[in-house]
């Protein structure tokens, strides 16, 4: 198969390179800065489950010519969504399949209105990476998962020749049966730990130590399992209990990757996480305050540092 991978970045760059060392035939989608990078270091990733280093990765960028491709993996942040979907559109035929990586779900809507609903599958991944001033993606956690499947949870033959793709990596590439549940899940997840973290600035250890930290994130959990309950999300039962003693159980230190993108004065997601939670909290007559209180906190910093 042909993939595309949208950008060579943290993500992009470690899963796709982790395809590489496979074999696959997989090509960048990348800027001219990160064109450069590659061409004078190449593609170089750092990780505890084996060092990575292709000296002149196939690339391209947003404009030139090239037949359509299989798959496309999108691992953009949310805030680029709308100029990546233009860039890959050349590239796209009636049976590419869009593979997004994105936290959340507002995402989801977008991509089918670009592509057909057909076209677009469910994905998301856990993994901690980050760049070097090079440009070498570092990844240091024994975490590297990449969910993927049909949204209807079917095992249909594209998704086992695309599972077949993945499979054999160094990565822990998984073919789920209920990716839209655990793509909810994720985004229950990742809304509380961003919110709580972004909000205390301050690692999760010294949030959960205090009576008001932990039920801050017991409160974030309530509104925003509410708010996708009255979606008809399809979160498990009891899921609030168990993410509350995951983030009991997570090291002190741990940071979320919002949290880290502000401390660095980078743009971040208020909008794709928690604007849009409060939109549906809106139309669903449903209250909300701290998931508010979070969004204040962000656009207001958006408004002093960006």
């Amino acid at each position: 198969m042909r993939l595309l991978v949208v950008g060579a970045g943290a993500i992009g760059g470690y899963f796709g390179g982790r395809l590489l060392e496979k074999g696959e035939d997989v090509t960048f989608l990348v800027r001219e800065k990160r064109k450069q990078q590659l061409e004078k270091y190449g593609l170089l990733a750092e990780s505890v489950h084996g060092d990575m280093t292709f000296p002149e990765p196939k690339t391209i960028q947003a404009g030139e010519k090239a037949d359509a491709f299989d798959v496309i993996l999108l691992s953009t942040k949310a805030y680029h969504l709308e100029g990546a979907i233009e860039d890959i559109r050349p590239y796209t035929g009636d049976s590419t399949l869009i593979l997004p990586l994105l936290n959340g779900i507002a995402h989801m809507d977008k991509l089918t209105a670009a592509f057909g609903a057909a076209n677009v599958l469910g994905g998301l991944c856990f993994i901690e990476t980050t760049l070097s001033e090079n440009g070498k993606v570092i990844q240091t956690s024994p975490v590297h998962d990449f969910v993927f499947g049909e949204r209807s949870g079917e095992k249909t033959e594209r998704i086992l020749k695309l599972y077949e793709a993945f499979s054999g990596t160094k990565a822990n590439f998984r073919l789920s049966e209920n990716i839209e549940q655990e793509m909810w899940h994720k985004y229950l997840f990742i809304s509380t730990l961003s919110g709580v973290t972004s909000l205390f600035r301050s690692p999760i250890g010294p949030i959960r130590d205090q009576t008001f930290g932990l039920s801050s994130v017991k409160e974030v959990l309530k509104e925003a399992s509410a708010i996708m309950r009255g979606l008809d999300a399809p979160l498990a039962v009891g899921i609030e209990d168990a993410q509350v003693q995951k983030i009991k159980e997570m090291s002190y230190e741990m940071k979320s990757s919002l949290q880290r993108d502000m401390e660095k004065q980078q743009a971040i997601e208020a909008d794709h996480f928690f604007g849009y939670l409060l939109k549906k909290a809106e139309l669903l007559d449903l209250d909300a305050p701290v998931i508010g209180t979070i969004y204040a906190n962000l656009k207001v910093y958006e408004k002093n540092s960006l």
